[in-house]
């Protein structure tokens, strides 16, 4: 086996690819993905949300999803209505199983929340959803980063 150019790799932090789905109020950047590494079941990158943002509701089809909080706290919400939620801040892990309807929020209003995040597949699957947050007026409105 050539295991020089079939072993391990190594992503740089300054090379992580922004050009990923997205959904309004994070920023998503790929690092293990199968055309950067050759990865065949993951695909690993980090998101960041803003101080005082939140995502657009989404999914991500039949994925499994982790993330690690490095910095910041995360309020999630999920649910069909996004009417459950619960927090997670720096060495926590949030687990998302496939198809549940989810919002990202920075709890902090001025300090970036910034995560490592994992899926079970390679597919770039976001669907953005038409759900209205029950999150209150004013905090952690969604700001655009590119449109899906």
């Amino acid at each position: 086996m050539d295991w020089e150019h079939h072993g391990v790799k190594i992503v740089a932090a300054s090379t992580l690819d922004s050009n990923t789905p997205q959904t309004a109020g994070m920023t998503r950047a790929a690092a293990i993905t199968h055309a950067r590494t050759g990865a065949r079941k993951l695909w690993a990158g980090t998101v960041v949300v803003q101080p005082n943002a939140k995502t657009g509701p989404h999914h991500h089809g039949d994925l499994e999803t982790v993330l690690y909080i490095v910095r910041g706290r995360a309020r999630m919400r999920w649910g069909e209505h996004l009417e459950f939620s619960g927090e997670a801040g720096p060495g926590d892990f949030i687990y998302v199983p496939p198809y549940v309807p989810h919002q990202e929020i920075n709890a902090l209003p001025d300090e970036p929340c910034e995560a490592v995040v994992v899926r079970s597949g390679q597919d770039p699957v976001v669907v953005n959803l038409n759900l209205e947050s029950p999150e209150p007026a004013g905090e952690g409105a969604p700001t655009p980063f590119h449109p899906v």
